[in-house]
């Protein structure tokens, strides 16, 4: 004779009644969503069995949009601007001056611009299409995508530098240090401002022990202004002792160094989004101990389960249970929510076997 297994928000099981469970079940009593602008309330016609009723408490939106997404998509918008009109100036005054030194660093600053423009442009393509039907999960992946084509763009820089440096360093070249100087000074300022106007949107939060609330579209917009500054700090430091102490070596070597802390830099944002964009289990800690809670409080052996992320703060879960009895899919899916805050999106599938003891 089966029982049926309930499991209130502790995660206790209590009480039985008879009965078998076969099947599966969507979580869709939470917030997330079907890919519309709005919930979605069936209101059936009299014909209905039960008349008129809602079932809104089960179909919600598949929105899984990172927590402060339009504030995040500001600050990334204002750092492109910031940066932009910097860029604007120093190619002006680089033409007015026949300045080389400033045309070539507004230029260069020209790919930050397109990077910050980039994390921006995210942002609003994840809001436009939040309600999108065509994305089964949603649009939060959009930032992931940013993050991952921004560290590309990180990498061939590193690239780029180190060569040139390499190059340096067996054919010196003659170095006007005292210009250089004033310009690496001057892209030190305009880093740090972005890295302020980015800075409050860079962390994320946790929950319950577990970290999920990283937006890497934000890191990756972070990472590219704090690569830049590093780079101008070496810069002005070797710039300066090739001025004062005419060590001009140390203007490639300064270069090899800040190549290395880039594609560093650049390895850690490939890892780390393209693990997300291939749905790479987002925590395998939170998996092992979701796993332990369903075997030790239910006494059910979990076959199959895929734990991943959707969004910033967003995950979700699709987990498969036998059990020797019944086992309700809403109580367990309930629970797990409770237990677990950030699994927006969860699927349970429960078999009952009638010889497993």
């Amino acid at each position: 004779m089966a029982h049926d297994h309930t499991l209130d928000s502790s995660g206790h099981s209590h009480g039985h009644s008879h009965g078998h469970d076969h099947g599966h079940s969507h979580d869709h009593g939470h917030s997330h969503d079907h890919g519309h602008g709005h919930d979605h309330n069936h209101d059936h016609g009299p014909a209905d069995k039960g008349g008129p009723h809602d079932h809104g408490i089960w179909t919600r939106n598949h929105v899984f949009l990172g927590e402060g997404h339009s504030r995040a998509e500001s600050r990334a918008k204002w750092a492109a601007i910031v940066t932009a009109v910097f860029m604007c100036v120093e190619i002006v005054c680089g033409l007015a001056y026949h300045s080389m030194a400033l045309l070539a660093d507004g230029a260069h600053m020209a790919t930050h611009v397109g990077a910050l423009g980039l994390a921006a442009g995210a942002y609003w393509l994840a809001r436009r299409h939040a309600a999108s039907g065509r994305f089964s999960f949603g649009s939060g992946k959009f930032g992931d995508l940013a993050a991952f084509s921004s560290a590309i763009i990180l990498g061939v820089t590193a690239l780029a530098v180190a060569i040139e440096s390499i190059q340096r360093i067996v054919t010196p070249a003659a170095v006007q240090f005292g210009d250089a100087l004033l310009i690496a000074c001057i892209g030190l300022v305009v880093n740090l401002v972005s890295a302020l106007i980015l800075k409050d949107s860079h962390h994320g939060h946790d929950h319950g022990g577990h970290s999920h609330g990283h937006d890497n579209n934000m890191r990756a917009a972070y990472v590219h202004v704090l690569a830049d500054a590093a780079t101008s700090v070496l810069a002005i430091m070797a710039l300066a002792a090739g001025y004062y102490f005419g060590l001009g070596i140390l203007d490639p070597i300064s270069g090899l160094v800040g190549a290395f802390v880039i594609a560093s830099w650049s390895y850690g944002l490939v890892r780390d989004s393209g693990m997300v964009l291939l749905d790479a289990d987002a925590d395998p800690a939170m998996s092992d101990e979701i796993r332990g809670f369903l075997e030790n409080e239910l006494k059910a052996r979990i076959p199959d389960l895929h734990l991943w992320r959707l969004g910033p703060g967003h995950r979700g879960l699709i987990v498969s249970l036998i059990s020797p009895d019944a086992i309700s899919a809403e109580n367990v899916k309930a629970t797990l929510r409770a237990r677990y805050p950030d699994l927006s999106h969860v699927t349970v599938e429960v078999a009952v076997c009638a010889d497993c003891t």
